[in-house]
């Protein structure tokens, strides 16, 4: 397993995004490129880097920078953020990114990188932000996409792509474990090499990640950063658990489960999903009524409670079919 180290530039600053909203951006230094030096010196194996502006506003002040520290830098480097056209692919290519790492674009123009893959094979990553339901979010986690991880997994698979980025939307990686379920149907889907990008809290998540596999299929990286920053542990900490390997008692194993245990298991994803929403605008909602924008405040508001309600449905039909199971699987008197 590879280590990728995170470099997120916001307005020519390194940053780093609590629950990955540019609003709530906290400068960590005005040095990318020192900080892309210093993750190498650490042992880092590739660098990852995230053009925040470029992003969120198609604001591209940063690629001169970004061009520098490609040419700098002694390992690999990733960029993601705005990469929009196959011109902008193409430039970032031409500059010395070993890879450019599409998003909320290759999800809505299959089109163009079917044929960037034709023209810079090995060249084109995929970045997927995945609800609790497997529902890709898009357009930094404001959006669904109504299109779900297995289905453009394959598309994306069959378009040649080098490499998947999976990351969960809305997560918080300091506090809340990684989705072991969601990294092992991407491993069962294709063979491309699979990097969770999320980032792990420490190092016992580290192992778990390494432990998943599915026909010898293994996760070939993970993307780490404020985890380190925050000192849970060091890049040689993270290698040396890497190179220890996996016991072959750890080894993720795929369990056949009955199809209606299946079933309750997707629901709870969905109930999930549901709950992460009801969060979501339950926040927006505190932000616009701080900004006294009551309208829009209260509008997000009750969104929120739509949601909530939608969950509390879901987990009642799950209550009465559990319930009227248990009465048809009782013995008889």
């Amino acid at each position: 397993m590879d280590l990728y180290a995170r470099v997120n530039i916001l307005a020519g600053r390194s940053v780093r995004l609590p629950r990955g909203k540019i609003s709530d951006a906290i400068t960590l230094d005005n040095d990318p490129v020192g900080r892309a030096h210093s993750w190498v010196s650490q042992g880092a194996d590739f660098i990852h880097v995230v053009d925040l502006d470029a992003a969120a506003n198609r604001d591209y002040r940063n690629r001169d920078l970004i061009d520098r520290l490609i040419g700098e830098v002694k390992v690999p480097v990733q960029v993601a953020g705005g990469i929009r056209s196959q011109v902008e692919a193409a430039r970032l290519i031409d500059s010395g990114a070993w890879r450019v790492v599409m998003g909320t674009a290759a999800i809505e123009d299959q089109t163009m990188v079917y044929d960037l893959c034709a023209k810079y094979p090995e060249h084109i990553a995929v970045s997927l932000d995945v609800r609790p339901n497997e529902e890709l979010a898009t357009r930094g986690w404001t959006q669904n996409s109504g299109r779900f991880l297995e289905e453009v997994l394959l598309e994306m698979a069959s378009a040649g792509v080098a490499a998947f980025m999976i990351s969960e939307a809305g997560r918080d990686a300091l506090v809340e474990p990684p989705d072991n379920s969601m990294m092992r149907d991407a491993l069962a889907i294709v063979e491309e090499p699979i990097i969770a990008a999320g980032g792990v809290r420490h190092l016992d998540d580290l192992r778990s990640l390494m432990a998943l596999q599915k026909g010898g299929h293994h996760l070939s990286g993970v993307v780490v950063g404020r985890e380190v920053t925050h000192g849970r542990f060091t890049l040689e900490q993270a290698k040396a658990v890497i190179a220890e390997g996996v016991p072959e008692e750890a080894v993720d194993r795929v369990i056949e489960v009955a199809p209606h245990i299946a079933d309750a298991a997707d629901q709870f994803r969905r109930v999930a999903a549901e709950c992460e929403l009801a969060a979501s605008e339950a926040r927006t909602a505190a932000v616009r009524l701080m900004e006294m924008d009551v309208p829009k405040g209260s509008a997000h508001a009750f969104a929120a409670h739509g949601h909530l309600r939608k969950a509390d449905g879901m987990l009642d039909d799950l209550a009465t079919l559990h319930a009227d199971r248990a009465v048809n699987q009782s013995p008889p008197a």
